[in-house]
């Protein structure tokens, strides 16, 4: 049986979600990529509680970004959201790829937290 592209990705996702788990002192990070936009949140998941979220849809970079699909709009999200957890006095956290490939966006996602600040 051959799996659909949405079922390979959940599959994924499942395997990944096995392993990777936030804490109080060591929330996840998790990502999400659709075909127009990346959303980024860091989430408690002992409190089941969203911390900080940032996505190409924010205000304040939607007016800034041509479109919400390149690496560079997601370097912006990857920034944005690393600013948004230091205020809160979340450094460490856990990466969540979400069963996506750690390549394109989602790297350049996490390149950009690392250089603003975040430790993973």
């Amino acid at each position: 049986m051959k799996l659909t592209r949405k079922e390979s990705l959940r599959r994924r996702h499942y395997r990944v979600r096995r392993s990777v788990n936030g804490s109080s002192e060591r929330p996840r990070l998790s990502v999400f990529r659709s075909n127009q936009h990346i959303y980024a949140q860091v989430i408690d998941d002992t409190k089941q509680h969203t911390l900080a979220a940032a996505s190409t849809l924010d205000p304040d970079l939607k007016s800034r970004l041509g479109s919400g699909a390149n690496t560079q709009a997601a370097s912006e999200v990857g920034k944005l959201i690393a600013e948004r957890s230091l205020v809160l006095g979340v450094k460490k956290v856990v990466f969540d790829r979400g069963g996506n490939l750690y390549h394109g966006r989602v790297k350049a996602l996490a390149d950009a937290a690392r250089e603003a600040g975040l430790d993973f």
